[in-house]
């Protein structure tokens, strides 16, 4: 019978950072020292917590082709989903809330901030998390206003309950994301997002409808109406 002791050795964060070994493989890939001590917190919390290392990171890119990025699935009390209508778009171009992820921020801590400056509120609760990273690639005209420095995005995704009232949203500041917002039932998401966006959106439902995320929402949406209206929405 094999000796518990000779259980294999998990590496703490500061060990993988002393190696010279990760240095020199992530390096060669263009990783920048934030964003490898980012990835190797993840990695080492989930060793601590018993898990392999990769259930965080496995989709991961680290090419730094990809801009790193978060979106939010949020959900009122009656299962409908927020997304807003882009404000620099010219047809009806809709999406759920998301933005990047700043230096020394963790996807969740993004995920908050980026609801507060986008909708004016971070009053929710995380439900669930994408195991992965999902990506997409963005057309060329849309490129060029990252000056090319990304071919496209690379998001963790949250499904968050919304814990406010409608009054509380604001989408109204300075650099505008939104000129409009409503709630809307999960099956109209694909219809409604912009389509170099679609795939990650029919990934995204699939992986929450399958981890039980949003289950029930889809048949809790059939006995109602497809579209709600909050008390503060822009038309």
């Amino acid at each position: 019978m094999r000796d518990k002791s000779s259980k294999l050795h998990q590496p703490s964060l500061q060990e993988m950072l002393a190696d010279p070994i990760i240095w020199m493989l992530m390096k060669s890939d263009r990783v920048d020292e934030h964003e490898l001590r980012s990835l190797l917190k993840r990695v080492a919390a989930d060793l601590a917590a018993g898990g392999t290392g990769m259930s965080d990171t496995e989709s991961f890119d680290s090419s730094g082709e990809y801009r790193r990025g978060v979106g939010i699935m949020l959900l009122n009390d009656q299962n409908k989903v927020l997304v807003g209508r882009r404000s620099d778009a010219q047809d009806e171009a809709w999406q759920m809330p998301q933005g990047g992820i700043d230096d020394d921020e963790e996807p969740r801590e993004a995920a908050f901030r980026e609801l507060k400056e986008e909708i004016g509120t971070d009053n929710a609760q995380i439900i669930a998390e994408s195991k992965s990273w999902l990506r997409y690639e963005l057309p060329p005209s849309f490129r060029k206003r990252w000056d090319n420095r990304w071919r496209g995005q690379q998001q963790k995704w949250f499904v968050m309950r919304f814990q406010g009232v409608d009054s509380d949203i604001n989408i109204t500041r300075e650099q505008l994301e939104f000129s409009a917002w409503k709630w809307v039932s999960i099956e109209q998401l694909p219809d409604l997002i912009i389509s170099f966006k679609r795939q990650l959106y029919l990934d995204l439902l699939h992986e929450f409808r399958e981890s039980g995320a949003v289950t029930g929402v889809v048949s809790a949406e059939k006995a109602g109406s497809t579209t709600t209206k909050g008390e503060g929405q822009t038309e």
